[in-house]
């Protein structure tokens, strides 16, 4: 886990634990990929390019015009995909040369860059343009803050100090100075391409809102209510998001099989990498599954390809780029402004700081849970204890615990903190080999498999008491959460009932533990090995079993059980190698992806995110919990990666920051690297309680009943510590951005 708060370009939009986006916040992550692509620079002259769309590589009648003829439709949908691949091309292309930009820290426009766009602004105010920005500037001459308010014939948006006004909980916000921005509010782009730029996020907004609703994943109401705000219609509270697990009652055991549901009699197939559910073998025969959403492969290309292009348009780029610049500026300013009367807010707050206010490591594998002093002292423990007990196989032969280290030349008590080298630091940055091989204890895999597998011959033994020691100290801490992850590979079937059969012999609980399931992305090792035929069957393993739990939960008890301890599924492993392949409509169908190159980091997203749909969908008709996509993504790779994301995760993860320490120790480290105050360390832990897997009960006791809400409403001082200023300014900074695209789709 590795907390972080970005307070450059990115400090509107605060990560949580190790860098995943707060869900609520998570549609604003759009903006970072607009300016990644650094291939097409706005009025770039590319005669290939040009004659086809004009001085922008792309034909801006396409993000209008999409209910055309079928004819049209298809030049259309051509015309797309044709640009897509340059992009994709580009991006593979430049990527092994240029230096890995993060999206949260913005390049300046480079000066032929800034040129250009300047003629081309003079090039584009025609005499009409300038007549329709004078008109929208007198009709707003400073954009107020228009707060979506939901009413029964339509959703509009009111002004700030009517919601103050008419909201008791609003009334609690200490006065505190607001920065405001006034004159022409589309600066630095033409009319024109400022209201190209809205059309273009606001559908992406909405591919976005689609993809969660279907997956029964979250998306922040804020956005959906000023969507149905510029669509006309009326905005309704949906309660089909996710199901969460409640918590284990007292008394209760969170292993019982008693009260687990009856057979459905259903029948499961694997049909082009989607499992499909049929009523019974012969409705299989017929192609007549059960009336449950299914993912369309060809409308999520198109969605993509639109996306990509998007993104690598000159117009939106220039937009969202000085967006994130002045909210970096405008944060520093409230800061400036605000700090104090922030801190006032928290000085009042009778019995709560940082050390009492929940909050949850939403990031760290099983086998990284423990710190390296703890793991330390376990194994000299277990030396002590266990010395004489057979504990290996190494190829037949059984060695005991003390054999094992004289076969290593390694003695416990020699043992220090500093040769066990299980720490990741920053020489593991961006090298996924490095960081690896830090879950080998003295660089040893023997003791790996010994103490961090849940397969050896002991039966993963060790690695079950060293987990439940970590559950046990958080009990003890009270406030500390976390969600450690576990591997589903997919080489085998039988992967879920060995991994669940370890979780209840072992009775692997704690109430302050949740579960991940990680799917790492090595399917190119297992074909290699022969281990796999093809694609398919390595989605099969993973997707299958669980399917067949969620149908006849009697003949699966024990994964039924280990089920309801699970939050989601996560994608890993090193972002930074390409396979250069572009998912396409064209691309091998699972089941014919026999060679043994890795499919691409969007290819593996897609179908896993497509199972998840509808097993979530199936799960929620049995009133069983569900599942997020958190994936691995952004630290490394294509721009393509986070495009991906964007569609289909609920929020993402950041891969190689994971550092093994407890979670106190990586807040005080980020306190010290970011310069956080108490109220950005607060802010911090709430955002992992909300997006973390906790149930609704859970999250309502930990930061109060009405944490659904969005800005000051939804926040309780008195539980979370953080001031009711900074909520406000997070909402109204937001609602904002919103708004602005609301204006740029108004018509004169």
């Amino acid at each position: 886990m590795y907390s972080a708060f970005w307070k450059d370009s990115s400090v509107e939009f605060p990560v949580c634990q190790d860098g995943e986006f707060l869900s609520p916040l998570c549609s604003c992550m759009f903006f970072g990929l607009f300016w990644k692509i650094k291939s097409f620079f706005p009025g770039r002259q590319d005669s290939n390019v040009q004659s086809m769309t004009g001085w922008c590589p792309w034909p801006w009648e396409i993000f209008c015009s999409w209910r055309l003829m079928s004819k049209d439709c298809v030049e259309m949908d051509e015309a797309m995909r044709s640009f897509a691949q340059k992009v994709f091309a580009s991006e593979v292309k430049d990527e092994e040369i240029r230096q890995e930009i993060s999206p949260f820290d913005v390049e300046e426009i480079c000066p032929i860059s800034r040129q250009e766009m300047r003629v081309h602004m003079m090039h584009q105010e025609s005499s009409a343009t300038a007549e329709k920005r004078k008109k929208r500037l007198l009709r707003l001459k400073t954009i107020a803050l228009a707060v979506p308010v939901a009413q029964k014939s339509m959703t509009r948006l009111s002004t700030i100090d009517e919601v103050i006004s008419t909201s008791p909980l609003y009334q609690t916000v200490p006065d505190f100075q607001r920065v405001q921005i006034t004159g022409d509010y589309a600066s630095g782009v033409t009319v024109e391409d400022f209201e190209v730029v809205c059309k273009g996020l606001y559908r992406a907004l909405c591919i976005r809102e689609k993809y969660m609703e279907k997956s029964v994943q979250r998306f922040p109401r804020t956005p959906s209510q000023y969507l149905r705000t510029i669509e006309g219609e009326v905005w309704r509270a949906s309660d089909a998001g996710p199901v969460f697990t409640p918590p284990v009652k007292d008394g209760q055991d969170p292993f019982a099989t008693e009260d687990l549901e009856e057979d459905l009699g259903y029948h499961i197939q694997m049909k082009d990498g989607v499992v499909y559910i049929y009523s019974d073998k012969a409705a299989a025969d017929r192609n007549e599954p059960k009336d449950l959403p299914y993912p369309s492969l060809e409308h999520f290309i198109d969605d993509m390809n639109f996306l990509l292009a998007l993104i690598a348009q000159g117009p939106v780029k220039t937009y969202t780029h000085r967006r994130l610049k002045f909210l970096s500026s405008k944060f520093q300013v409230h800061e400036m402004l605000n700090e104090m009367e922030e801190m006032k807010e928290l000085k009042n707050n009778p019995h709560r700081d940082f050390y009492n206010c929940r909050k949850v490591d939403t990031h760290i594998h099983a086998a990284a849970c423990m710190n390296q002093k703890h793991l330390l002292r376990f194994i000299k423990k277990s030396y002590r204890v266990d010395a004489d007990r057979v504990v290996y196989d190494a190829k037949g032969k059984q060695l005991t615990l003390k054999q094992l280290f004289q076969q290593l030349g390694l003695h416990p008590y020699d043992l220090t903190v500093d040769s066990l080298d299980v720490h990741a630091g920053r020489q593991t940055f961006q090298r996924f080999d490095k960081f690896n091989a830090k879950y080998n204890p003295v660089g040893a895999s023997e003791l790996r498999d010994l103490y961090l597998k849940t397969e050896n011959a002991i039966n993963g033994e060790y690695f079950a008491t060293i987990i439940k020691e970590v559950g046990s100290d958080l009990e003890d801490a009270k406030y500390q959460h976390t969600e450690p992850r576990l591997s589903i590979y997919g080489c085998s079937a039988e992967e879920w009932s060995r991994l669940a059969s370890w979780f209840n012999k072992h009775r692997v609980y704690s109430p302050n533990m949740k579960w991940m399931i990680q799917i790492p992305r090595i399917y190119d090792v297992f074909r290699s090995k022969n281990f796999l035929p093809h694609f398919g069957k390595m989605l099969e393993n993973i997707f299958v079993p669980v399917f067949e739990a969620t149908v006849n939960p009697q003949a699966h008890k024990e994964l039924s059980v280990f089920l309801r301890h699970i939050t989601g599924f996560d994608s890993v492993d090193d972002e930074s190698r390409h396979s250069g392949h572009m998912f396409s409509t064209k691309s091998p169908k699972p089941e014919q992806w026999t060679c043994e190159k890795n499919p691409s980091y969007t290819y593996y997203v897609y179908y896993t995110y497509a199972n998840i749909l509808v097993l979530n969908n199936l799960r929620r008709q049995r009133g069983m919990n569900t599942f997020l996509f958190r994936p691995h993504c952004g630290e490394a790779g294509a721009v393509t990666h986070l495009l991906a994301a964007f569609m289909t995760a609920d929020n993402i993860s950041h891969g190689l920051n994971l550092k093994k320490e407890p979670l106190m120790e990586e807040y005080a480290i980020a306190a010290q690297v970011f310069k956080l105050s108490t109220c950005d360390m607060c802010e911090i832990a709430r955002n992992s309680v909300l997006q973390c897997g906790l149930s609704h009960e859970e999250k309502a006791t930990f930061l109060g009943e009405n944490y659904q809400a969005e800005g000051p409403q939804g926040n309780d001082i008195r539980k979370t510590n953080v001031a009711q200023i900074r909520m406000a300014y997070r909402y109204e900074t937001w609602c904002y951005e919103l708004n602005l695209i609301a204006e740029g789709l108004k018509h004169d």
